[in-house]
């Protein structure tokens, strides 16, 4: 018998592949002989790149970069040398939690060190990079990424370091030279475009501190132009392209950027689809279970890759909403928490808790093997 867990984290408690640990444990003592493939995955958000780096066996690096408001930091990113892949998150450089001891000045943020990070790739000789750009603290349409990666700004025909505050003195760039040619592919689950009402700036701009949206749009607009009359490039009206305060935008339009879904990324990336054909039985979960998770959350993608297989398929949860979207997705669900205990508690003790709550399931899980 074969059995393939493949999880997300349960947030605030277990990153994925140690979840899948706790998963394994249980279920070999039920399952003794019983052959594990442990997938932790991730659906384009936080956890990603630890996610995928292990899954295909890579390496974590550390480049000295900064974070959105220019404070040094080292940031970490997955390196598979086999593949020349780079894996990584906007966030570990550019992200929101990073900045949140001090106040947010929304005109002075910048992704200058997620370019940095895509720099530092680029220099190792990546051949692909796979980025997940949720968690920003950004809105600058990638205007740091694209100084980390040399484009020239010029203003008046003299060379230019513009930021977002003096963006609109800007009147041409130019595309380096030497930029390697390498594969982007962009993890994004929204669909904004770069402007407008539902764009970066109206949409996501208020939880970064954008209180000024025509400041910001105008900036956003001006970047926009340059790129579509000098670069011959104009992604504004992608879906997507207002991601990440525009850092969607910015990747397609710097660096030839396509934008998936983080879901889709990660299962093509892990061969997912695959690994599920050759289960008896599949085991996913994070740490909650709601209606929300059909909106392409990774346990339901791995459900609907079961079901289109025809393998029976498991979720395991911190907590469950017992609603009838979810219940057809999956012929057994699982919530971990007992109901009067503390959720403080339950989060110090998911590993123990996942254990368990497997192991009062062992007749179900029985079973539903083959």
């Amino acid at each position: 018998m074969r059995i393939l867990i493949a999880n997300d984290k349960f947030k605030g408690s277990l990153p994925a592949e140690k979840a899948a640990f706790h998963l394994r444990n249980s279920l070999e003592r039920l399952f003794p002989g019983a052959i594990f493939d442990l997938c932790p995955i991730a659906d384009g958000g936080e956890g990603t790149a630890l996610a995928m780096t292990t899954a295909l066996a890579g390496e974590w690096v550390s480049e000295k970069t900064c974070d959105a408001h220019g404070r040094p930091i080292e940031a970490p990113f997955g390196w598979v040398p086999g593949s020349a892949t780079a894996v990584m998150e906007m966030s570990a450089a550019s992200g929101l939690a990073m900045v949140q001891d001090i106040e947010l000045k929304p005109f002075k943020a910048n992704t200058l060190g997620t370019g940095i990070l895509l720099k530092s790739a680029l220099r190792r000789g990546a051949k692909r990079i796979l980025i997940g750009i949720g968690g920003s603290a950004t809105n600058d349409g990638g205007l740091g990424v694209a100084l980390a990666l040399g484009y020239q700004f010029k203003r008046q025909g003299q060379d230019f370091s513009p930021t977002l505050e003096t963006l609109l003195e800007a009147d041409q760039v130019i595309r380096p030279a030497t930029l390697p040619s390498c594969e982007l592919i962009v993890a994004c689950d929204v669909d904004n475009p770069l402007l407008g009402p539902r764009g970066a700036t109206r949409v996501y701009g208020p939880q970064k501190g954008v209180r000024d949206f025509a400041w910001f749009e105008q900036r956003l607009e001006h970047l926009a132009d340059l790129a579509r009359r000098d670069l011959g490039v104009d992604p504004r009206d992608v879906p997507g392209a207002g991601a990440a305060g525009g850092l969607g935008f910015g990747l397609m339009a710097f660096l030839g950027g396509r934008l998936v879904s983080g879901f889709d990324m990660v299962a093509a990336q892990v061969g997912l689809e695959a690994r599920v054909a050759a289960a008896d039985l599949v085991i996913t979960g994070e740490g909650r279970l709601d209606e929300q998770s059909l909106q392409g959350k990774g346990p339901v993608g791995v459900a609907r890759l079961a079901r289109r297989a025809g393998r029976k398929i498991v979720g395991v949860a911190g907590s469950v909403d017992d609603s009838a979207g979810l219940r057809e997705q999956f012929d057994l669900l699982i919530g971990i928490k007992p109901a009067t205990m503390p959720l403080d508690e339950a989060m110090r003790r998911t590993g123990e808790l996942l254990e368990s709550a497997v192991t009062a399931h062992a007749a179900t899980l029985r079973a539903l093997s083959p």
